[in-house]
C-alpha cells in the first residue's frame, strides 16, 4: 500500500500527486473499486460531514421558492417555539440526536414516547428531558390524550421498518400530524393511509438537507440530459456502521439517476464496507464515528478509459439528519397553520420552501 499522509483537521488521507494519479486511473480500469486507493485518495470531492456542520461552510445551496411567511408563536420561555413534538424511537441514537436538535431549536419535547414491549415503563434521559416510554398496549388512548393536551402536537417517527405502517395508521386514526423518517414498510400502503386520512405529514427516508439537495441536482441532470453518460462504467462503494446490513437507499437513488443518464449498473454490484477495520484503514472513517456514518463514492469511467468522473458524499454522525428533521417539523407546522391544501410532503418540499435554519 502506498504511504499516505494523514491530515487530522480534514479527516482525510492524500497520496502524493503522481501516485494519486496512478491510483485514480488504476481504480478506473478495474471492475471493482480498490478501497485503499480510490476512497482514501479522493475523499475531498464532495464531502459532507455533519460532525462539523456548525463550523463548515455549506457545500451546496438550493434556490428557494418564496413560500408563505408565517410567524410561529413564541412561548414565554426564552427561545421556545410553540411546537410540541413527540419523538417515537427516543431510546435509539437517532431519536436522541433529534431531541438534542429540538432543544437547540427551542421546540418542546413532550415527556412521552412509544417503544417496544421490552422498553415499556423505561425512562429515557436526554439532556434535561426525561421521557417515559410506553409499549404497544393502550397506544391509541395515550396518543389521543396527549393530542388533547398538546393540540399543536407533531409526532416524529424514527422507529423500525416493521412498525412503519402500524404507526402511520395510529397517527392517522387519532389525526396527529407526523414526520416519518423511518425507512422500510409498505410505502404504497403508507401513502394511501395518509391520503385517506387527510392528515398532514412529511415522509422521507433521507432527512439530510444537503444530501437531498445533491439528489435533487442528480435528478435534474438525469431529466434534462438523458443518455449523457451512455457507455460509461460505474463503480459504487458505500460504508456504513456495521449494524446496517442492507445497501444504502441513498446510493440506490443516485444509481437510478446514473441509469437514466445511460449507465448500465446492477444494484448487486454495490460494494458494501461494513468491517470497522477496513473503515478505519481504507475508507478513512474517524474512529469516533464508526458506529454512525454514511460514506458514498461513485466512480464513472468512459469506454476508452480516458475520462473519469467521481462523486462523493460523506456524513459523520447523525446531526445532519436530526437538524433536517427539525426543519421538517417547523415546515409542517407552517403548512398546518396556513391550512394548506396539500397534505403529504417530502424533504424536497422542505428545501424548496427555503428559510431553513
Amino acid at each position: 500500500m502506498a504511504t499516505m499522509l494523514k491530515l487530522p483537521a480534514a479527516n482525510c488521507a492524500i497520496l502524493p500527486p503522481q501516485q494519486q494519479k496512478r491510483a485514480f486511473l488504476a481504480g478506473a480500469a478495474t471492475t471493482r473499486l480498490d478501497a485503499a486507493t480510490v476512497f482514501t485518495a479522493r475523499r475531498q470531492t464532495l464531502s459532507l460531514s455533519s460532525s462539523s456542520a456548525a463550523a463548515t461552510a455549506k457545500v451546496m445551496s438550493v434556490s428557494a421558492v418564496a413560500g408563505q411567511s408565517i410567524e410561529l408563536e413564541q412561548s414565554p420561555s426564552k427561545n421556545k417555539i410553540d411546537i410540541p413534538i413527540m419523538v417515537n424511537g427516543c431510546s435509539g441514537k437517532m431519536g436522541k440526536a433529534i431531541i438534542q436538535a429540538a432543544n437547540s431549536a427551542g421546540l418542546t419535547v413532550v415527556p412521552v414516547s412509544f417503544g417496544s414491549a421490552e422498553e415499556s415503563g423505561q425512562t429515557v434521559q436526554v439532556g434535561a428531558n426525561e421521557i417515559l416510554v410506553h409499549g404497544p398496549h393502550e397506544r391509541e388512548s395515550t396518543l389521543a390524550s396527549l393530542f388533547q393536551k398538546y393540540p399543536n402536537l407533531i409526532v416524529i417517527d424514527f422507529t423500525v421498518p416493521s412498525a412503519v405502517n402500524d404507526n402511520a395508521e395510529l397517527y392517522c386514526k387519532v389525526g396527529v400530524p407526523f414526520v416519518m423518517g423511518t425507512t422500510g414498510g409498505d410505502r404504497d400502503q403508507l401513502y394511501k393511509t395518509v391520503e385517506d386520512s387527510k392528515v398532514y405529514a412529511v415522509i422521507s427516508p433521507q432527512m439530510g438537507k444537503q444530501v437531498v439537495a445533491f439528489l435533487a441536482a442528480m435528478d435534474i441532470m438525469a431529466e434534462q440530459f438523458p443518455g449523457a453518460f451512455s457507455g460509461y462504467s460505474l463503480q459504487v462503494m458505500e460504508s456504513h456502521q456495521a449494524s446496517k446490513v442492507d445497501a444504502s437507499g441513498t446510493a440506490k437513488a443516485v444509481i437510478s439517476c446514473f441509469q437514466k443518464l445511460g449507465v448500465s449498473f446492477d444494484m448487486e454490484q454495490i460494494q458494501l464496507i461494513r468491517d470497522p477495520q477496513q473503515q478505519l484503514e481504507l475508507v478513512g472513517v474517524p474512529e469516533e464515528h464508526l458506529s454512525g456514518h454514511a460514506f458514498h463514492m461513485y466512480h464513472l469511467t468512459s469506454p476508452d478509459k480516458t475520462v473519469s468522473f467521481e462523486f462523493q458524499h460523506n456524513v459523520c454522525g447523525r446531526s445532519i439528519y436530526a437538524e433536517g428533521t427539525i426543519d421538517a417539523v417547523i415546515f409542517l407546522a407552517k403548512k398546518i397553520h396556513s391550512k394548506a391544501d396539500k397534505r403529504i410532503y417530502n424533504m424536497m418540499d422542505v428545501l424548496r420552501e427555503g428559510n431553513m435554519r
